[in-house]
């Protein structure tokens, strides 16, 4: 009897979710689009091209110096000069101000003076590669120094990097598993929208009225869910991995442990909210609220450490964040479930999901939910 009610159940939730375009749209479609806007503008379409920056030369007043320092400039192979010879100050400043140009580099007007202007766009200023022109003239103006008075350097510096994932990881592999853990996320926090629109219309009421059992109910909306789920990661990872050459090293255990933790979670998150929203338009705003707020806080686009410092602490608080690192532990850092954060990471967010489901047992249960109509 209860495995024949369930399956009717299960089938109805499934008619409804192929029923609801919205539902592929929020959870398929949407996720797609996001992630291909930022492979596109962040990822290079999956090439590796090489930092480069354009720039212009000033020389308002030639001299021996500024004649040294402009062959050794025009040798830095990051550097494209939008002119070979050098322009007026007044051109630059005007191409800088139209951003036609990066940067424009101004020569010293007085021989034997080092002194090297670097003018840029104020709206560019804090940009990345406004930095790098910055440290690289740094750079190079200090090494012009030490071969004016006929000095070596004594202390250079050797970088390496090394990561816990493979070494083909690029960002193309860190923003897919952020979009999946997205839109997996996005699928509970709007996935139980349907339940504010059965107790308006007192559907809940005439089913607690039959002999069908809620939980088998539950049950049977949780599974639909989950499966929608697969085919968000499936989907998503196609379109990363053959659109973007993103690589995948995945670990099952953990992939699969995140999976379902986080699939709980944020459907438990979804139950809190529809238990205390009254319309459909209220449950959809709290809804958004919590995605976009996590959304741009959880690591999905960016490395938390870009976040200023005295916003580093709330990342750490919201279970997006776990669920995105859990995800990446399964895709491409490959770390199995022997990492202690890999379980801290699952413990806080199976903290959220009890809170959440238990709050929103205690609301239903004191609204009277049943006897709403």
């Amino acid at each position: 009897m209860a495995a024949k009610q369930f399956a009717s159940m299960f089938t109805a939730q499934l008619k409804m979710m192929f029923r609801e375009k919205q539902v592929w749209f929020w959870n398929i479609f949407f996720p797609i689009i996001l992630m291909v806007l930022f492979m596109i503008i962040f990822g290079g379409n999956g090439s590796s091209s090489s930092f480069k920056a354009a720039i212009a030369v000033a020389d308002p007043v030639p001299n021996a110096s500024s004649s040294m320092l402009l062959s050794q400039l025009q040798q830095i192979p990051v550097f494209e000069m939008k002119e070979e010879a050098p322009i007026t100050l007044e051109q630059g400043r005007e191409w800088v101000e139209n951003k036609d140009i990066d940067a424009l580099i101004v020569l010293p007007e007085t021989e034997g003076v080092s002194e090297v202007g670097l003018i840029v766009n104020r709206e560019r200023e804090g940009s990345a590669t406004t930095q790098a022109i910055s440290g690289i003239l740094d750079r190079f103006i200090q090494q012009a120094n030490l071969a004016a008075v006929g000095a070596t350097a004594t202390y250079t510096i050797s970088m390496d990097s090394i990561t816990s994932a493979s070494d083909d990881t690029n960002y193309q592999d860190f923003l897919m598993t952020g979009m999946i853990g997205l839109s997996l996320a996005q699928g509970g926090l709007f996935g139980m929208v349907e339940l504010v629109d059965m107790r308006k219309r007192g559907l809940l009421k005439r089913l607690r009225m039959t002999p069908a059992k809620m939980g088998l109910f539950g049950l049977a909306g949780m599974i639909v869910r989950l499966m929608l789920g697969i085919i968000q990661v499936v989907i998503l990872g196609l379109v990363g991995v053959f659109a973007f050459g993103a690589n995948l090293h995945i670990n099952i255990a953990s992939l699969a442990i995140a999976f379902f933790v986080g699939a709980l979670v944020f459907n438990a998150m979804g139950y809190l909210f529809s238990s205390f929203s009254k319309t459909m338009e209220a449950y959809m705003g709290v809804a958004n609220i919590s995605s976009m707020l996590m959304m741009f806080l959880s690591g999905v686009f960016f490395p938390l450490e870009s976040l200023p410092e005295w916003l580093q602490p709330v990342p750490k608080m919201l279970p997006l964040t776990y669920f995105v690192d859990g995800l990446r532990d399964g895709l491409i850092y490959a770390n199995g479930v022997f990492s202690s954060s890999f379980w801290l990471g699952m413990s806080i967010m199976a903290i959220w999901g009890v809170v959440c489901f238990l709050l929103g047992s205690q609301i239903y249960r004191s609204k009277s939910i049943a006897a709403a109509r």
